[in-house]
């Protein structure tokens, strides 16, 4: 997600999860939006995906910038935060309205 304009600037979905994986989803977005080297921050959790070291060598190619939650704080990015909850909690509620 753009945090400026709120955008989601892209997503997939994997049955596991995997630095190779996550770290072509950020070549792919990258090239589809047009970013230059250094303008780009990524936001995430503490994840192994997220720091192995196959998506931490795109990010130095690409000159983005991680960024990661610290340690027991849940509301670090409180943006990416509620739209994680709502994508969550969508599926509850549609089950409910049925």
């Amino acid at each position: 997600m753009d945090l400026f304009s709120r955008k989601i600037v892209g997503w997939q979905i994997y049955d596991r999860e995997d630095s190779r994986l996550a770290a072509d989803i950020v070549v792919d977005i990258s090239k589809r939006e047009g970013y230059d080297k250094h303008q780009v921050d990524i936001h995430s959790d503490n994840g192994s995906p997220m720091k192995g070291a196959t998506l931490l060598a795109t990010f130095q190619k690409l000159g983005i910038t991680p960024s990661y939650s610290r340690p027991s704080v849940s509301n670090d990015n409180p943006y990416s935060e509620s739209l994680f909850k709502t994508l969550k909690l969508l599926p509850l509620l549609s089950q409910q309205s049925l």
